[in-house]
């Protein structure tokens, strides 16, 4: 049994297209209706706390329908077997992303730009409707958005969520807990990784020298990152890139890369992994970058899970995580605007471009068909200037 979990979550890695939303759907029709390992009621109760814990969601999912399946070798075998096909083609695009200096590999650079900013701003216009749904919350996420705007900083997104918690209890009417669950055993252990993820956590803010800061600055982005993976783009801008390590152009490019790969949207850090300076990427910088990036995701869910049913039906749990929601929207506004906006849209064309991609997923919520539309758009504008 625990072998056969590799070639079903391979396939689930390799045909996995458009984030994480579209994840949890092809998790539940594969294990819930086709396979039938988990009922309705169990499913929504792992998808809740992947939802409630900072991380990857889709790929925690994946980690704990392993683990029950599996025991804790098929939650590594599941995990690896869905992360593979994306870290493969990240890894991929980043040794030929050196060569698409020309003319045309610019023009296709640019139009991964425009795919960031269709589906980044898509997923921003979901996460208002569901994470702010009343207006004190959409007025706490508009001022966090204004304030990353104006003082953006490596620590603005931890004191974001910090504010959130602080303001939970003038911002947050009502908010709805999941529903208990029945605590498995195994409290001790779950403590440990609990305890190894708080110490790593603490360690990540330790200055040091590459590739150990690079490492740090993947593992703290992995383990504040509340949202889903369009809110790591901030996260992993202030981490890459203001310390010099990734250029702006690069960075943008590799998140538009991984907006057309199956499989969970963290394996960006493959690609900014294997960008690093010097002696500290290729390879080597890769596998740092995407364990360290997924590690936290995963020790929160082993160390949460056997305290998951007495904790999450807290009403002050559930407001608090209300509110740090609401500061992610916040972030992720602030991100949409600088710097995948300011970057993605430089004229006419490429507004025009943006527009008709937004529009494809307001009207078919189809990421693939968003895809093949601005990159034949970008390359037709690509076309017509070269030929002007």
């Amino acid at each position: 049994m625990r072998d056969a979990l590799f070639p079903i979550f391979l396939r689930l890695g390799l045909t996995s297209f458009g984030g994480p939303i579209a994840h949890i759907g092809y998790l539940r029709e594969e294990f819930v209706v086709r396979r039938r390992w988990l009922d309705d009621a169990a499913f929504a109760h792992l998808l809740a706390l992947c939802q409630f814990l900072p991380g990857p969601a889709s790929s925690q999912l994946v980690f704990a329908i392993g683990r029950m399946r599996g025991g804790w070798r098929g939650a590594l075998s599941a995990w690896l077997a869905f992360l593979l096909p994306s870290a493969l083609l990240m890894f991929a695009f980043a040794m030929i992303s050196g060569r698409l200096d020309t003319p045309l590999g610019i023009a296709f650079v640019h139009a991964l730009k425009l795919i960031a900013v269709c589906v980044v701003g898509f997923g921003l216009w979901q996460m208002v409707g569901s994470l702010t749904p009343d207006a004190p919350r959409r007025l706490f996420a508009a001022l966090i958005a204004l304030a990353a705007t104006l003082w953006p900083s490596p620590f603005t997104p931890l004191a974001a969520i910090a504010l959130g918690v602080l303001a939970s209890p003038l911002i947050v009417r009502h908010a709805a807990a999941p529903p208990s669950i029945e605590a498995p055993r195994g409290r001790g252990v779950a403590l440990c990784l609990l305890a190894i993820y708080g110490v790593l956590l603490a360690l990540s803010f330790v200055p040091a020298p590459l590739p150990i800061a690079a490492a740090s600055a993947f593992y703290r982005a992995g383990a504040l990152v509340f949202g889903g993976g369009h809110v790591v783009l901030p996260l992993l801008q202030h981490a890459v890139v203001d310390p010099g390590w990734i250029t702006l152009d690069d960075f943008l490019g590799g998140y538009g890369a991984a907006q057309i790969v199956p499989g969970p949207m963290f394996s960006v850090a493959t690609y900014l992994g294997a960008h690093l300076p010097r002696t500290s990427g290729g390879v080597f910088g890769a596998a740092i970058a995407t364990v360290a990036i997924f590690a936290p995701g995963m020790l929160l869910l082993g160390g949460v899970l056997p305290f998951w049913g007495s904790v999450a039906t807290h009403p002050r749990f559930a407001h608090a995580v209300a509110a740090v929601n609401a500061s992610v929207v916040g972030l992720l506004a602030a991100a949409f605007y600088s710097p995948v906006c300011t970057s993605g849209v430089l004229g006419l064309a490429d507004a025009c471009i943006a527009l008709g991609g937004l529009a494809i997923l307001f009207w078919r919520g189809n990421v693939l068909l968003t895809i093949a539309w601005c990159i034949a758009a970008e390359m037709l504008v690509y076309a017509i200037q070269s030929n002007a």
